[in-house]
């Protein structure tokens, strides 16, 4: 793990408990002038829940799995966790670090694509964070995994979970022409996902690097089940102005169609995310859930990859390969599907944010 001496877990956070979510969603949407009558309406998602957000004890459980992966290859490098939008913050987590003697982090973002929001924005919070902990006399550098959309430990882990349930569907008895595959992420204004990727390059990431792991996947249950599905991308989570456009078709509209086109069973795959957050068990499990039951649809919901093994092993993979370049190692870079992997350190122009230029780490601008 040399040079590093601690790995930093950074997540987007979550409330938990009901006076948790007001204050939770108001930093989340700082500087974006949302009244609290608004924040109180998202917050309902929340407070069907017990006001508590699932994300809090799945980062957790990832903390535990991650020590146990690092125990089993005898690194006994310790492990923080931050968040961006709850406590413990990212500031909170490096003063902790400091504490414990640890001066140079690594770290893993529980968000695997390109984009302002699951990229920059964590870049710009370990910006804001080693500030914070400079002004207070603490020194601690701070590096980043690259986006691991395509390591095999994440596409593999969501291509096995996705075989498997398409597989569960065809033993039940479902015709394959009956049958859909949905692979669902958060959407995200157009503006960001055109701006997605390096300055210099085509845009575009965030929706392409989905695109390329959905086909991928669908090639692999093709190949392994001896089927002929075309799975197809759709979005969830939008919100905004509704005269602002985001990353369409929702996943509600999609069912809608679906259902007039004479599908039975839709199976939905959330590779958007790396654990059953709100985003999931609302978005999916309550309201995309509530429409299929509505149309007649078979809602068939793939698990995260969470705490799945291959995964979690994968981010260790991860650090490692991360550690190897800060000591000017030149150590393989695996990528599947075939894309060309991102580099962990980001290329100037890189997801910019759209609204006011911050300082962000881990990148050459």
């Amino acid at each position: 793990m040399e040079p590093y001496d601690g790995i930093l877990l950074l997540s987007f956070g979550g409330p938990e408990k009901p006076e948790d979510v007001l204050p939770f969603l108001r930093t989340v949407t700082a500087g974006k002038n949302i009244p609290d009558e608004r924040l109180e309406e998202v917050g309902e998602h929340y407070y069907g829940f017990g006001g508590r957000s699932p994300i809090n004890d799945q980062n957790r459980a990832l903390l535990a799995a991650l020590r146990a992966e690092l125990d089993r290859r005898e690194i006994s490098t310790p492990v923080i966790w931050g968040n961006r939008n709850f406590t413990p913050f990212t500031a909170e987590a490096l003063e902790q670090a400091h504490d414990q003697g640890l001066r140079r982090l690594v770290t893993v973002v529980t968000s695997a694509y390109s984009s302002y929001s699951s990229c920059r924005q964590y870049r710009e919070d370990l910006a804001g964070a080693q500030q914070t902990a400079s002004e207070a006399g603490m020194t601690i550098d701070l590096d980043k995994v690259r986006p691991y959309f395509n390591h095999p430990g994440f596409a593999r882990a969501n291509t096995r979970l996705v075989t498997e349930a398409v597989r569960g569907a065809l033993r039940e008895g479902t015709e394959p022409d009956s049958l859909r595959l949905l692979f669902v992420t958060h959407s995200i204004p157009t503006a960001m996902d055109d701006t997605s990727g390096p300055g210099d390059a085509e845009g575009n990431a965030y929706s392409r690097q989905h695109l390329a792991l959905g086909a991928a996947i669908t090639q692999e249950v093709n190949a392994t089940l001896d089927t002929d599905f075309t799975g197809e991308l759709v979005f969830c989570s939008r919100s905004g102005p509704p005269a602002q456009p985001w990353l369409e078709p929702d996943v509600n509209d999609r069912l809608e169609e679906l259902a007039l086109e004479g599908a039975q069973v839709v199976v939905v795959a959330p590779i958007g995310f790396v654990s059953d957050h709100m985003e999931v068990v609302y978005d999916l499990d309550t309201e995309a859930a509530a429409t299929a039951a509505r149309l007649g649809l078979q809602l068939v919901r793939v698990p995260t990859v969470g705490v799945d093994p291959e995964f979690v092993s994968g981010l260790v993979d991860l650090v490692q390969e991360r550690a190897a370049e800060a000591r000017g190692e030149d150590p393989p870079i695996p990528a599947w599907p075939g894309r060309e992997a991102r580099p962990s350190t980001c290329a100037p122009g890189c997801c910019p944010n759209l609204r006011e230029a911050k300082p962000a780490l881990c990148g050459r601008d």
